[in-house]
C-alpha cells in the first residue's frame, strides 16, 4: 500500500510540476511578447506577482520530485543540465522583460530564453543532457 500511495504523490508532484511550467512558459511568451509592443499592463502589479508565485511551485515541485526520487546533479547529469539551462534561461528572461533596453534586444533575449527553456523540456523528456540534440547524436 505504501508504494501505490508514493507512486500517487510522484503522479501529483509530476502532474504540478508539468503544469507549472507550462503556465510559466505561456505567462513568459504572452510577457514577453506584450513587452515588445509596449503593452502598458506588463509593468502591472499583478503582471509582476503572479510569475513568481507559479515561479515558486515550479520550482517546490522540481525540488520535490528530486527529493523523491533522489537524484542529484551528480548522479543525473540530465538534471545538472536543466539547472545550468535554467540559470541561462532566468538571464536572458530578465534581459528580454526589463524596460529601457533596445527592443532588438530585448527581442533576441526572448527568443532566446524560449529557445532554451524548449530545449530544458527536451532534456527533461529524453533524461540526456543534451535533449533533443542527443537524436542527433545518435545517427
Amino acid at each position: 500500500m505504501a508504494g501505490r500511495v508514493d507512486a500517487m504523490d510522484y503522479a501529483t508532484i509530476k502532474l504540478i510540476h508539468q503544469t507549472a511550467v507550462a503556465l510559466s512558459v505561456t505567462g513568459f511568451f504572452v510577457r514577453g511578447a506584450a513587452s515588445l509592443v509596449d503593452a502598458p499592463w506588463v509593468l502591472g502589479r499583478l503582471a509582476k506577482t503572479v510569475p513568481h508565485l507559479v515561479d515558486s511551485v515550479l520550482l517546490l515541485s522540481g525540488l520535490t520530485l528530486a527529493w523523491t526520487l533522489r537524484l542529484t546533479p551528480d548522479r543525473a547529469p540530465w538534471l545538472l543540465a536543466k539547472l545550468a539551462g535554467l540559470v541561462v534561461y532566468v538571464g536572458l528572461g530578465v534581459l528580454a522583460l526589463r524596460p529601457g533596453r533596445p527592443r532588438a534586444v530585448r527581442a533576441a533575449a526572448w527568443l532566446g530564453a524560449l529557445a532554451v527553456v524548449g530545449w530544458m523540456v527536451s532534456v527533461a523528456i529524453t533524461k540526456h543532457p543534451l535533449g533533443i540534440f542527443s537524436l542527433l547524436a545518435m545517427r
